[in-house]
Parts: structure tokens; C-alpha cells; sequence
């Protein structure tokens, strides 16, 4: 009778573990499976990214207008009038004052900041241009004006600083150019005038 005993709580001991392994095994797929299910969502999306900032900015709450202008390589143009070109976008354009008011939580609130930023999403070799336009003048008085150009990768390193005294309405200055290598680095820059705007003008009249 012992004998008997021994042996079924082998069996309940056999099929305890029989058990436990056959969830286990399951437990084993479902994590598998989980790991293997993409997200739809992710699928063919495209990776937002920036490989140089311009920045362009002039003392806050100041009614003056100055715009960005910015040559490639290929002969694009960015300004005011096309945002978007070839590899380049021109993510805010300040009016001075005009449109300078937020809605927050409700409440119309100025936006002192005067500033201007362009993105370049991809570098091709060759020169790039960088000038400022005074598009509107409101008082005598020089308007300073600084511009910082950042490469962003592999890490965050200034190509530029430096400022521009704006002379008035239709002042066009050259901040920058600078020279990017067939591997994607900064091999020159210079400081020399090179008028962007007169040039589109003069073409489609």
C-alpha cells in the first residue's frame, strides 16, 4: 500500500512538472512573438534631422524687419519669398514687431524675441552663402545684427559668430561663407560680399 502511495505522488509530481514546462514553453512564445511585432506607426517613417543652424538675432521687442538669405552649393536661394529650397528651410521669419503676439492659456502676450533660424538638413559640397537683408527700417540709427552658424554632427561645433550694423531699408550684407568638403566637414570660410537678393531681382526682371 506504501508502494502505492509513492507511486501516485510520482505521477502528480510528473504531471506538476509537465505542467509548469508547458507553460513555461507558452510563456517563452508569447514573449518571442511580442518582440517580434513591429509598430505600424514606425513603419517608413523618415528621421527629422538638421546638419547645420543659422541663427540670426537683433535686440529684442525692436520693430526693424532684417531677413536671412542663404546660397547653396547648387545655386538655391532662401529668403523670405521661398522658405523652402533644395536641402535648406527657413524655420521662423520674424517681422519685428508685426505678428510678434502669442496666445497662452488664452491671453494674447508680445514676443520680445527678435530672431531667425534656418536649417540645413543635409550638407552637399561646395560654398554656402549666408547674408542679411534690412527689409524695413524704422529708426537712423545702425541695427546690430549677430548670426551664428552651428554645425550639429557628429557633435555641436560654431563654424561663425559675429554681428552686422544694418544700415537701413535694403541693406544687404554677407555674414559668412564657408566651404564643406566632400566628407562633409568645413574646409574654408570667408567673409568677402557677395550680394544674393540683387542678383534674383535682376533675373526675373
Amino acid at each position: 500500500m506504501r508502494h502505492d502511495i509513492y507511486r501516485q505522488g510520482d505521477s502528480q509530481d510528473a504531471f506538476t512538472d509537465l505542467l509548469f514546462n508547458a507553460l513555461l514553453g507558452f510563456a517563452f512564445m508569447f514573449v518571442a512573438a511580442f518582440a517580434l511585432i513591429s509598430d505600424p506607426e514606425k513603419t517608413g517613417a523618415i528621421e527629422s534631422k538638421a546638419e547645420v543652424l543659422i541663427t540670426v538675432r537683433w535686440p529684442d521687442s525692436h520693430p526693424d524687419d532684417v531677413d536671412t538669405l542663404v546660397e547653396d552649393p547648387a545655386g538655391n536661394l532662401l529668403w523670405y519669398n521661398n522658405r523652402d529650397t533644395g536641402l535648406m528651410h527657413l524655420d521662423r521669419d520674424d517681422r519685428g514687431i508685426m505678428q510678434d503676439r502669442l496666445l497662452v492659456d488664452g491671453k494674447s502676450v508680445d514676443n520680445p524675441l527678435n530672431q531667425e533660424t534656418v536649417t540645413l538638413r543635409a550638407l552637399q559640397p561646395g560654398e554656402y552663402v549666408v547674408n542679411l537683408l534690412h527689409y524695413q527700417a524704422n529708426y537712423a540709427a545702425p541695427l546690430p545684427v549677430t548670426v551664428k552658424v552651428e554645425k550639429l554632427n557628429p557633435e555641436v561645433t560654431v563654424v561663425f559668430y559675429g554681428s552686422r550694423d544694418l544700415s537701413g531699408a535694403g541693406d544687404e550684407q554677407t555674414a559668412i561663407r564657408f566651404t564643406i568638403d566632400a566628407d562633409g566637414n568645413v574646409s574654408n570660410t570667408s567673409e568677402r560680399t557677395k550680394p544674393l537678393l540683387r542678383n534674383v531681382l535682376t533675373n526675373k526682371s
